[in-house]
């Protein structure tokens, strides 16, 4: 599976630690940006793309951060087939929610609201936990009509 990752400055280092969990987790990771602290930069200018390429192969999933990972899931949102349901800390039943109902296949991150080691717990978490279907799938269609 091919993981997209993106993230604006607010999460640069974390997003880079994240990139060598999953490769040494062997997922085949694919950086959107941001590449380099900029704290000019704009988030759509990284999301934009990881979002597309989301939707474009439905078999690769996204993980994006920002600073609360709201603005981010926003602009992931606008782009067509895409689920990006956000996580800054709270129950766990929330990330498997988020597969089993909604079939997410962008998880947004709220950088400055988690540690690394709940990162990576939530991500293992949110990468494994299967989509229900059935009566989930029809409301899925209608997002995506």
């Amino acid at each position: 599976m091919i993981i997209h990752l993106a993230t604006d400055h607010a999460g640069l280092d974390l997003k880079n630690t994240i990139k060598s969990y999953l490769i040494n987790s062997s997922y085949e990771v694919n950086d959107h940006g941001a590449h380099e602290y900029d704290p000019l930069d704009d988030y759509p200018d990284f999301i934009f793309p990881c979002a597309k390429a989301v939707a474009k192969d439905i078999d690769s999933r996204g993980i994006i951060l920002g600073g609360s990972g709201q603005g981010e899931a926003m602009a992931a949102n606008r782009i067509k087939g895409v689920r990006a349901a956000v996580f800054y800390n709270g129950p766990e039943e929330i990330i498997k929610l988020s597969r089993e109902h909604n079939n997410a296949n962008i998880l947004s991150l709220g950088a400055r609201f988690m540690t690394e080691e709940e990162i990576y717990t939530v991500i293992d978490t949110w990468l494994k936990e299967p989509f229900g279907g059935d009566r989930h799938q029809r409301r899925i269609d209608k997002l995506d009509k």
